[in-house]
């Protein structure tokens, strides 16, 4: 017998009140569980797992804090989600503290099974360094290196406790992803380990970018200098010019005519500015202004050169303007490492282009000069006031001394 239709309507307006009112309560159930899961406490989480009983990562936070339960609530949680890499993981190292490694072992490649990406790897190089396997470890670590992370600090700091060798760990784990290249560089450089880094560096100009890439390489290049490391400082620096990452000239000083700009590298010129003392490179030579605020004793211009053992003469062309003879200015060559003065010009005066030569030795021991323009007051003078224009510097070899 047909159901009238006015049954037939009634029922489906209750039918579907029944679905609204179903949808309405899973809604709240949801956003109940949500706000007690983000309570972040035991109980809360407790609270929110039975309104929704089957959200892995409700026990996953619950193991983390009743460690008591840890185990079961893992287990838990992987059967939720077989695919739940973390969770494979933390069950893995719970195991490995118990005293379990072959079953941990098991969950850690269960976790890469399921997880390609550094996490995994980067934990099972850790279990196998801890179980003392060491063909494992640098397996895994190489493994690890091919999916770099942003910081791979950690990675490099795990295979230096096993190996402080770079060349080792280079072999070992490192490819040609610039960013693991540059990231090993820097590494390196944490270390003091500048010749490795020198030796590193030719990797990053092939595989880098210039924009990204040079001002870590400059770094080496000026940290290998603080060092009095010549060799890295010298071999970085010209891989530098061969790979056209920098403009610079082949002549000692680089930049003689201060016609660019300096580069942030103590291979070019430093220009340091002070209250009362003004300098401008370009292309008629380095401008200098004093005002008579400047410091009683100060730099001009600066940069340091790498010359070997012999005789040499700087030649260098001035002017000044409103300078008077015996104030100060001068140039000096020093020892970069002990700061001793190997030779210094007379005091810089003359109101006509002026080309001038001071002639110096350098000895065994001083890889590594300073050409240093500077200004210390002159005894019984006031503060220099007026102009200086340095058109030129050379160091050419002088065989005769």
């Amino acid at each position: 017998m047909p159901i009238p239709r006015p049954y037939s309507a009634s029922a489906l307006r209750i039918l579907i009140a029944l679905a609204c009112l179903w949808g309405i309560w899973n809604s709240w159930k949801v956003a109940r569980a949500d706000f007690l899961f983000r309570q972040d406490t035991a109980a809360s989480i407790r609270s929110a797992i039975a309104l929704t009983p089957d959200d892995s990562a409700a026990y996953m936070r619950l193991a983390q804090l009743d460690e008591g339960r840890a185990q079961e609530m893992l287990e838990t949680a992987l059967r939720l989600d077989p695919y739940n890499a973390q969770a494979d993981i933390e069950l893995g190292l719970l195991h490995e503290s118990n005293g379990d490694p072959a079953k941990a072992e098991r969950l850690l490649l269960d976790a890469f099974e399921v997880d390609h990406t550094y996490t995994p790897r980067w934990s099972l190089a850790n279990f196998y360094l801890r179980q003392d396997n060491l063909p494992a470890f640098w397996h895994w670590a190489r493994r690890a290196a091919e999916m770099p992370p942003d910081d791979m600090g950690a990675l490099f700091a795990l295979c230096w406790r096993v190996s402080p060798d770079p060349k080792n760990i280079s072999d070992a784990i490192l490819n040609n992803n610039p960013a693991m290249v540059r990231q090993y560089l820097a590494f390196l450089v944490s270390k003091d380990q500048l010749h490795a880094a020198a030796d590193l560096a030719p990797r990053l100009l092939r595989t880098g970018a210039p924009d990204v890439d040079r001002p870590l390489l400059l770094s080496v290049v000026n940290q290998a200098i603080a060092a009095s490391d010549a060799t890295a400082a010298n071999e970085v620096w010209h891989d530098l010019i061969q790979h056209q990452w920098v403009v610079a000239d082949s002549s000692v000083p680089n930049n003689p005519d201060f016609a660019r700009d300096p580069l942030p590298v103590g291979f070019d010129w430093s220009l340091p500015s002070y209250t009362g003392l003004h300098s401008w490179p370009g292309p008629s030579g380095l401008a200098v202004e004093f005002t008579g605020d400047e410091p009683e004793s100060c730099t001009i211009a600066d940069q340091i050169v790498s010359l070997s053992p012999g005789n040499y003469r700087l030649e260098y062309a001035y002017r000044t303007s409103g300078i008077a003879p015996d104030t100060g200015i001068k140039w000096q060559i020093l020892d970069a490492k002990t700061g001793a003065v190997l030779a210094e010009t007379p005091s810089l005066s003359s109101d006509t282009l002026q080309h001038a030569t001071l002639r110096f030795s350098v000895p065994q021991g001083a890889p590594l000069l300073r050409l240093h323009l500077g200004y210390q007051r002159a005894l019984g003078t006031t503060r220099v006031t007026g102009t200086l224009a340095i058109q030129s510097t050379r160091i050419r070899p002088n065989p005769a001394g």
